[in-house]
């Protein structure tokens, strides 16, 4: 699967109704961690079809991030039955994040 870009303005169904998990990587273009942790998030979302993928550019989407009390990123969240289940915060290598989505 690949990742999908989420905007506040389908977030309601993208993450919150759907019928898997999800997760959400925090991020915005000026982060160099976000950079550095964003092919490990592309490989999971290749990896793991049984979730839904989606990154959220706090820039654009800081309405978004205040929601879910993002005060730094890279910043992951999974979603489970429309309800954030597990974070995390930093560059986290690729084992904890499948352990978090597991």
């Amino acid at each position: 699967m690949s990742v999908h870009s989420i905007r506040s303005n389908h977030f309601q169904t993208e993450v919150l109704e759907s019928d898997r998990p999800v997760l959400i990587d925090f991020w915005a273009t000026w982060c160099g961690p976000c950079h550095m942790v964003a092919p490990v998030v592309d490989e999971i979302a290749r990896e793991h079809p049984e979730i839904k993928v989606g990154k959220v550019n706090v820039d654009q989407e800081p309405a978004l991030a205040q929601k879910f009390q993002i005060t730094a990123i890279p910043a992951l969240i999974l979603f489970k039955n429309g309800q954030p289940v597990a974070s995390s915060v930093g560059v986290q290598p690729k084992e904890k994040i499948e352990k978090m989505i597991k």
